[in-house]
């Protein structure tokens, strides 16, 4: 293998920034829409209610940035307002409240820290500032014309110009650190630590536009950054700087910083220990001049953040590990922690608060001007109060709350929401409210401890949430202490309750994972249905948030029956009314199951079984039917086949229709029965395309429920044939299309007062057509009408935005080379799923196989209305001028979906897309074919899961009756039927289902014995210890003897220590329930920390067997002056069933140096025992040392195959090994001579080629191979570089897995591994050797798509995937990596484009296409 492919397959979910702003909406369009779900007549009942005054109160709700790593993502908070009758469920006046997505990029850098710039104006929006690794820093606002962030300015100070500015150093701890001014005046940057840039904002009235473009857009335009420039902190004397922000209150923006004058350190804390101070600059940046206007010094050095405080107290906070100070221009205040604080000589006493609490690590957010609540590191709730007097702050008083994540970072989201990021644990969402008295808040919690999406329609949801996400740590009541006289007393800070809203689901950290079977797992699958058998065990997550994830790619159904019924075409459920049932829409059971075999259809009834009823009801049985459905609201049932329809009541038909051909045409024709080609039902409508292209369309009568056949004359004077066609229901309270006509604020904001309260109520409907010619041409016409409200050229080709076309036509068109002239669109489909905010999706399938998606959203084009209005009279509403009723504002965005399907679809297929609104309490559609894939519509995004497991499947459908709830049926090309339900563990909420398992610990290493599907896992707790028996395990006993002596306080014996306590618990998944459950726990000794488990095979010398054993290696953790020891424990697995004991442990001996990695190498043992690694063989009772070899430092991972060894240590890269049984010797081959922190190390095997991987901990990939006949390698001592790469997170695990056949990869190498990864980030992503000519071929595609698509962000993705070596001494090694983040931008351009790329490097769309789908499909492992 001389080239490999990086591709990520997971991306990033731990959040490590939040932030809220104004980003994809004004505050005063906030508050034009409020919250009341119900429609005007709950909002007109409710205005005039005195008790709902707080959802007045709540005020416009921003929306929610996060970033993890590389990934950004913007939400919407979704509040759904509890009508006035029902209080009492609801909290503060909310029934719940979701996270919905706006918009999302992965960029080519991670995010190193975020700020929101905003000016506070109502008509104005935010910008979102991010900054990139050394000093990059890019300025975003939301563009309305495309639905997404655009970048507005871009500040780099990188480059040999600004080399000075590193004055010499060439490793910096941290990325560049962003704040804004409160304002909107300027925001700040901290580069390289000891520079300060400043970025001015463009005054309102000021644009950076040019001349050319309308000025329309500045009074909404979103706040932006004119110019920057630096202020230098060294010659300020503000070196080390900490922490800075700007403060309130000031006609200027005023910057303070936190920075150390001298550095401490831990051995000189008791002489010198307050060292920092803040200084408040004042920033003029006309006249880029900053003095200092006050100042204040003697902080505790362990001071590490401030926050400024709201008006109109205004002045700052410094947050330290121990203490909290108050200062501002006048006043100062502090409050002590814990006993460690101490205050400098001859100051006045500072008061103590009546229990310990570290808050170093914390983070912190303002609930309110006077409110801060800190999220520790333990995950506790704190909330300071600043209690003032007018402008004086009095003191500080600070309380528990509750206990919640771990978080990286907080936000308040408005007046009664607040964010907690976490990249440990899930981020959460949650309400909290001032107001409520404590007595409220139990039962709301007891009530609703599940209910984290309460808002959800479907009860399944329900079960996701473990009811500890908020447990409480003291009971609020015991705190409470009256004291009137001041203005804001502290009951404030005790009435606020909380509720969880939602969570955004996180799998990282990934520590560890391995690789077993999954609870359905099928023995005989064959070839890649045989992947989804296995899953991934992954570790993530730390301390309490600590669990286990359980990860698959692709969905495996639970089978619930399966009947074999060879050459099906089609299934479809259908429902049937009778008058005397009463269910609701939602839960009413599915009455028969239509089959379309080839040549004849089969009814079944879908009762308590299936039965069939072919024989004795009227449906058409003896042909195949094209579509089945219902009409005329589920009272009747609609039969369409090749020839006719027929209407059925239940089992009678009411009515048969004979589709003959036009009367237009030739007469003898005009008697011939035409066939159907494909139907779409929208009730009363039926849409049917001929084989002829040719469309007719089936009106139907509410009244009689009778069908009437009309052909629109639109399309029977035109010539032009049809490939595809749709029709769409767009219902609910108000119609989403019909905001975006040109005249909407007519007609929406005078039905509504006419129709009185009732119609608020009541579900409209208006139906679309959706008709593409074989040209390309998209239009959207009105049903029954006919009238085009919208049309696009050439949809095929995949444009970013869909655009209405009418008066635009550019006959200039660009003439399409001869591969596109044969791509068609075969299907289209439009729906909008369930939610008040929701919008319509736009899905095309072309004929190669690539499946177009588009969101639609609405713009108001100022422009083009000014035109239109200009000629119409004023007064003339009713005239309907055929521009006015076109949906001019209406656009579609494209979104990227990860879909590889690349066959060629004939334009008579059955149709693939079938929509369902609840499978097991998921909504989204399902795509059937050779590769079938499930596209899940969670938070208005698009969730990709594949389903490898049956192969092909020909048609699908959902069914929901007694035996089979909310399910679904899908026939495979092998001809069987299957009726299954999707597993109800997962929460397919993710880039992948996942299922989290809360472990209430650390997990750090797991593994799996194939054999008994069990999983052994190393998990940490931690335990709290009275401070003198830690002391007394950890240091020799006459130091014991003699603390004794001293006069130890009470107060010190009182004292407790946090020690982590572990243990080995062997898991395993029961097989039919799916439950997780502890079969074994092996408890370590105290202080032993336990490093690593494997199941190894030894070869015992006595018996001449094989045994599987599981092997741990341990370290005691007691401190630097106690040599270092550790134990190497063997266990064995008995294979009774009822025995009691699963482990027995079979040998255990101590060692000098902790144990780190374990395995076994050709029957042997090899053990790393501090620096050095012996290998041993078993007699079945001993371990007897055979050959050692000395490691430099200590070995972080070990790897073997066949007779070689790899191991990678701490700080001196990787080593190669090789074992030679008959001298018995450990023989170095080759090493890395240079310097590497290693994190993880594998072979990558590439057929007979064997090359060695690792990544290290500044984010790098390298990998290495040897050669011993090279002249570089030094005779063999040395490894060489084949290829380097920076992935830009840290890998913690690699597993090799063979690749799968795929039809492009079929070479002659079927030998072929690829490595899985895990980062801390909790992304996951493999690295595949691919053969040269492909490798030749990508790379110079990437190299045009570098220039070629617009970044995000502005980043180069060639500049962030270049060797990172952090200041240290580094040759660069052969870029022959490709990168699929990069080649992704490829599949997302417009057809013309991907022609015209793949016509300059020398190839074709198709060939380029064929290789991302090989790649894909031979990595596609789970």
């Amino acid at each position: 293998m001389s080239y490999a492919a990086y591709k990520m397959k997971h991306w990033p979910t731990g959040i490590e920034h939040c932030a809220a702003g104004f980003i994809a909406h004004r505050p005063s369009d906030a508050a034009a829409f409020p919250a009341p779900a119900a429609g005007p007549a709950a909002s007109s009942g409710a205005d005039s209610d005195a008790d709902s005054s707080s959802a007045r109160r709540r005020g416009p709700t921003p929306t929610l940035v996060v970033a993890a790593a590389n990934v950004l993502e913007v939400y919407a908070v979704r509040a759904e307002a509890a009508p006035a009758a029902e209080d009492g469920a609801a909290f503060d006046g909310v029934l719940g409240a979701r996270l919905e997505l706006v918009c999302h990029y992965r960029l080519h850098g991670n995010v190193e820290s975020m700020a929101v710039l905003s000016d506070g104006a109502e008509n104005r929006r935010d910008s979102i500032a991010l900054a990139f690794r050394d000093t990059k820093i890019t300025c975003l606002e939301f563009d309305d014309a495309i639905h997404g962030l655009r970048t507005s300015s871009m500040h780099c100070f990188e480059g040999p110009e600004w080399q000075h500015l590193k004055r010499g150093r060439e490793s910096f701890a941290w990325g560049p650190v962003i704040k804004s001014d409160p304002l909107g005046r300027c925001g700040a940057a901290l580069i390289y630590g000891l520079q300060m840039a400043i970025l001015k904002a463009a005054q309102v009235g000021q644009s950076l536009v040019g001349e050319d473009e309308p000025t329309r857009a500045l009074s909404s335009s979103a706040v932006r950054v004119e110019s920057s420039y630096l202020i230098d902190l060294r010659a300020l004397e503000t070196n080390h700087v900490k922490d800075f922000t700007f403060v309130h209150g000031y006609i200027e923006p005023v910057l303070v910083i936190l920075h150390e004058r001298e550095p401490t350190w831990a051995g000189r804390i008791s002489s010198k220990h307050h060292t920092c101070m803040i200084s408040a600059f004042s920033i003029s940046m006309t006249l880029k001049q900053h003095p200092v206007i006050w100042s204040a010094a003697n902080l505790p050095h362990d001071a590490y953040q401030i926050l400024s405080v709201p008006p109109p107290i205004s002045g700052v906070l410094v947050v330290c590990a121990n203490s909290i100070h108050y200062h501002s221009q006048s006043t100062s205040c502090s409050l002590a922690l814990n006993s460690f604080s101490s205050q400098p000589d001859g100051s006045p006493e500072i008061p103590k608060l009546n229990f310990h609490v570290e808050l170093d690590a914390a983070k912190a957010t303002w609930l309110s001007n006077d409110i801060v609540m800190f999220s520790t590191k333990t995950g506790e709730m704190l909330l300071l109060t600043v209690v003032y007097d007018g402008r004086t702050v009095r003191r500080l008083d600070l309380m528990k709350s509750k206990a919640s994540v771990i978080s990286s970072g907080a936000t308040t989201i408005g007046s009664s929401f607040f964010f907690l990021g976490s990249r440990l644990g899930d981020s959460l969402l949650v309400q909290f409210s001032c107001g409520v008295a404590t007595s409220v808040l139990p039962d709301l919690i007891d009530e609703r401890s599940g209910d984290i999406e309460g808002d959800l329609p479907f009860p399944k949801r329900l079960k996701r949430v473990p009811s500890d996400v908020l447990q409480d740590v003291t009971s609020v009541e015991e705190l409470s202490f009256q004291n009137n006289m001041l203005p804001n007393s502290i009951e404030s800070a005790q009435k606020i309750s909380y509720v969880v809203r939602d969570k955004l689901i996180n799998v990282g950290p990934l520590k560890d994972f391995s690789y077993g079977l999954r609870v359905n797992a099928d023995a005989n699958a064959t070839g890649n249905a045989k992947q989804s058998n296995y899953e991934l065990v992954c570790c993530s997550g730390h301390g309490k948030n600590g669990a286990l994830s359980v990860l698959q790619q692709s969905i495996r159904p639970d089978l619930i029956t399966e009947v074999e019924l060879p050459s099906c075409r089609g299934i479809w459920t259908v429902y049937y009314k009778s008058s005397r049932a009463h269910t609701s829409e939602d839960n009413e059971y599915h009455a028969y199951l239509i089959i379309s075999l080839e040549s004849r259809t089969m009814v079944l009834e879908t009762g308590d079984d299936l039965g069939e009823v072919t024989e004795t009801v009227d449906y058409y049985v003896q042909g195949a039917t094209i579509a089945a459905g219902n009409l005329f609201g589920r009272r009747r049932v609609i039969q369409v086949y090749a020839t006719g329809a027929r209407v059925l009541d239940g089992s009678f038909m009411t009515q048969e229709l004979n589709f003959t051909a036009h009367s237009s045409e030739s007469s003898s024709s005009s008697s011939e029965p035409l066939g159907v080609a494909s139907a779409s039902i929208a009730d009363p409508y039926v849409l049917l395309k001929m084989v002829d292209g040719t469309v007719q369309l089936l009106v139907g009568d509410h009244s009689t429920c009778a069908l009437s056949i009309s052909v629109p004359s639109i399309f029977t004077s035109s010539s032009e044939k049809i490939s595809a066609c749709t029709l769409y229901c767009d219902r609910g309270p108000e119609p989403w299309l019909r905001k975006t006509r040109s005249d909407a604020w007519l007609s929406s904001g005078i039905a509504e007062p006419i129709d009185g309260s009732g119609s608020s109520s009541q579900e409209q409907s208006d139906i679309y057509c959706i008709i593409c010619y074989e040209s390309g041409k998209l239009e959207i016409f009105e049903v029954p009408s006919f009238r085009c409200v919208f049309s696009v050229e050439s949809f095929f080709s995949g444009e970013a935005l869909l655009v209405d076309s009418k008066g635009r036509h550019d006959d200039t068109k660009v003439s399409l080379k001869k591969e596109a002239d044969s791509i068609r669109v075969v299907e289209l489909a439009m729906h909008r799923w369930s939610g008040q905010f929701s919008r319509p999706f736009l899905f095309g399938l072309l004929n190669d196989g690539t499946f177009l998606c588009y969101h639609a959203f609405c713009y108001e084009d100022s422009e083009s209305n000014v035109k239109d209005n200009s000629f119409s009279p004023a007064g003339s509403v009713d005239l309907a001028s055929a521009s006015d009723s076109r949906l001019k504002n209406l656009r579609f965005h494209r979104i990227s979906v990860d879909i590889t399907l690349r066959e060629d679809i004939s334009s008579l297929a059955r149709p693939r897309i079938t929509i369902f609104n609840n499978v097991g309490g998921y909504e989204g559609l399902f795509l059937s074919g050779t590769r079938p894939v499930w596209v899940m519509v969670c938070r208005q995004r698009f969730r990709v899961h594949p389903q490898l497991c049956d192969g092909p499947i020909e048609a699908f459908t959902v069914l929901h009756n007694v035996n089979c709830c909310h399910g679904l049926i899908y026939v495979t090309s092998q001809g069987f039927l299957k009726i299954c339900q999707l597993p109800e563990a997962y929460n397919y909420d993710n880039y992948w289902p996942v299922q989290k398992i809360p472990l209430h610990g650390t997990p750090h290493q797991v593994t799996y014995y194939a054999e008994q599907s069990l999983y052994p896992l190393i998990v940490s707790v931690p335990v709290v210890r009275p401070l003198n028996q830690v002391l007394s395990i950890m240091a020799d006993q006459d130091l014991v003897h003699h603390m004794d002596n001293d006069a130890t306080s009470a107060d010190d014996l009182q004292k407790t220590y946090t020690v982590e306590e572990f243990e080995v618990r062997v898991l395993e998944l029961e097989k039919p329930s799916g439950r997780w459950e502890t079969r074994s726990t092996i408890p370590m000794q105290s202080f032993e920390n336990a490093l690593t488990v494997r199941i190894v095979t030894l070869h015992n010398t006595t018996t001449k067997e094989n045994e599987t054993l599981m092997a741990i290696g341990t370290a005691y953790v007691q401190g630097e002056d106690v040599a270092a020891r550790g134990r190497v424990l063997l266990f064995s697995f008995t294979k009774s069933e009822n025995s009691q004991n699963l482990v027995t442990e079979v040998y255990s001996k101590e060692s000098k140096g902790a144990v780190s990695a374990v395995a076994s190498l050709q029957g042997h043992l090899l053990i790393a025992a501090g620096p050095k690694i012996t290998l041993s063989k078993w007699t079945g009772s001993e371990l007897t040392a055979v050959a050692f070899y000395d490691a430099p430092l200590h070995v972080v991972s070990l790897n073997i195959v066949k007779n070689f060894v790899l191991f990678g240590d701490i700080h001196k890269s990787v080593y190669f090994l090789s074992w030679k049984e008959q001298g018995s010797q450990l023989t170095l081959l080759a090493k890395d001579f240079g310097s590497l922190d290693c994190f993880a190390t594998e072979f990558l095997i590439d057929g007979s080629t064997l090359n060695l991987a690792v990544s290290d901990s500044d984010k790098n990939l390298q990998i290495f191979y040897y050669a011993p006949k090279m002249v570089e390698s030094w005779k063999g001592q040395k490894l060489l570089s084949r290829a380097e790469f920076h992935v830009g997170a840290h890998l913690t695990k690699f597993m090799r897995l063979q690749m799968l056949p795929a039809p492009g990869l079929a070479s002659e190498k079927t030998n072929r591994f690829a490595l899985l990864f895990g980062t801390l980030d909790g992304g996951i992503g493999c690295i595949a050797p691919i053969d040269e000519l492909t490798f030749r071929r990508l790379q110079s595609l990437q190299r045009k798509l570098v220039d070629a698509v617009p970044h995000v962000c502005g980043l180069n993705p060639r500049s962030f995937r270049q060797f990172k070596s952090n200041g240290k001494a580094h040759r660069p090694g052969p870029d022959n990596i490709i990168d699929f983040e990069l080649l992704a931008h490829y599949e997302m351009l417009s057809l013309e484009e991907q022609l015209d790329i793949a016509q300059q490097i020398g190839t074709t769309r198709a060939q380029i296409l064929s290789n991302f789908a090989d790649i894909s499909l031979g990595t596609s492992f789970l």
